[in-house]
């Protein structure tokens, strides 16, 4: 089965590598910079089997993009990981309480182990 992702960060290079690491594992990628950006494509009716978004991002962070998902319940049926190089216990608990399925914390995980962490995610029982 193929799986279709939405990843959003403001950083053009991890957006890319990311884009590479999924597109080789077989997923179809959209790519956002930044959430406003990625609220927009949802809205127009984008609705990808996982989201994976950073929470530092300039005019929207992760959890304002994650408040604004809720509120408008948008993606309801998306799956939702955070990827941040937050990892402070605060942001965690924050974000699983929020609703996100897994929170990975980009310093701990190489790309191709992200991919695989996703893919697990995705193979569980929703």
């Amino acid at each position: 089965m193929k799986y279709s992702i939405l990843i959003i960060d403001d950083d053009e290079f991890l957006l890319d590598m990311y884009s590479l690491k999924f597109q080789q594992s077989d997923f179809d990628v959209e790519i956002a910079f930044g959430g406003v950006n990625a609220l927009e494509k949802i809205r127009n009716g984008l609705r990808p089997d996982i989201i994976i978004f950073d929470l530092i991002m300039p005019n929207m962070d992760g959890f304002g993009f994650l408040e604004n998902l809720k509120k408008e319940h948008l993606a309801e049926k998306s799956k939702l990981v955070i990827l941040s190089n937050l990892g402070q216990k605060e942001d965690i608990r924050k974000g699983l309480k929020m609703g996100v399925h897994d929170y990975i914390v980009k310093a701990f995980f190489t790309p191709s182990e992200v991919v695989n962490k996703i893919i697990n995610l995705l193979k569980e029982k929703k």
